[in-house]
């Protein structure tokens, strides 16, 4: 059974009462993969913002497997001393990484955020030799429109991710990185500039499942409307 777990911040965690990416991209998989599959975590909740916890179950639908490795407020700082712990417990073979944002915002710079990607890879990679990796650029969100010194880091650390996806990537242990979906519309595609609505929840989805077909193999491409 492939193992898939899911890596994020609060666009992968969502918030209560939304499907979540992650609900979507299982949609897809189930109509198209042809082999067993789930996905896999330590955690399983949805944020609350009503009580600034992550202690919620409300997803809009539930049915899914719900486990993973997401946090509101969390980056690649935060999740690679969680990272091998986590592989090694749940098994996982592929990991499906969206992070950086928080990152840039808070914590570091581009440079000191693509070495903690580095880091990450090599921790995950110590749990599992031949774990795959997919891996999301930081995607549109409003305050890279507004705030240019930010958009400028944002676009260093983009261009510095798809180098280390370059350099580490290994036959063993392959690495993708996945497209900036090319229609994602901050207006459009999320609910306050940054966390993604249902159309941004399928063009994420999206982006997973385009980037594993092409690499992989795995599944078909992501059709609109998919679930």
């Amino acid at each position: 059974m492939l193992r898939l777990m899911p890596v994020g911040d609060s666009m992968t965690i969502g918030s209560a009462g939304e499907h979540t990416w992650r609900y979507r991209l299982w949609q897809h998989l189930c109509a198209t993969y042809g082999g067993p599959f789930t996905l896999v975590g330590p955690r399983e909740t949805l944020y609350d913002k009503a009580t600034d916890t992550a202690t919620s179950y409300a997803y809009a639908d539930p049915d899914f497997p719900r486990a993973h490795l997401a946090g509101w407020g969390e980056g690649w700082a935060h999740m690679t001393p969680l990272i091998a712990r986590s592989v090694r417990e749940a098994r996982a073979d592929v990991l499906l990484v969206s992070l950086g944002l928080i990152d840039l915002g808070f914590y570091t710079n581009a440079e000191q955020t693509a070495e903690n990607v580095r880091r990450f890879v090599d921790q995950a990679r110590t749990a599992n030799p031949r774990v795959r990796m997919v891996l999301l650029p930081v995607i549109p969100n409003v305050r890279a429109q507004a705030d240019a010194p930010f958009a400028a880091q944002v676009e260093l650390f983009n261009e510095l991710l798809a180098k280390t996806v370059a350099d580490l990537d290994e036959p063993r242990s392959p690495l993708l990185l996945a497209s900036t979906p090319s229609s994602y519309d901050v207006h459009m595609d999320t609910y306050d500039g940054t966390h993604p609505n249902a159309s941004g929840e399928h063009k994420i989805a999206a982006a997973y499942a385009g980037a594993m077909y092409e690499g992989w193999g795995f599944g078909q491409p992501y059709a609109a409307g998919t679930g």
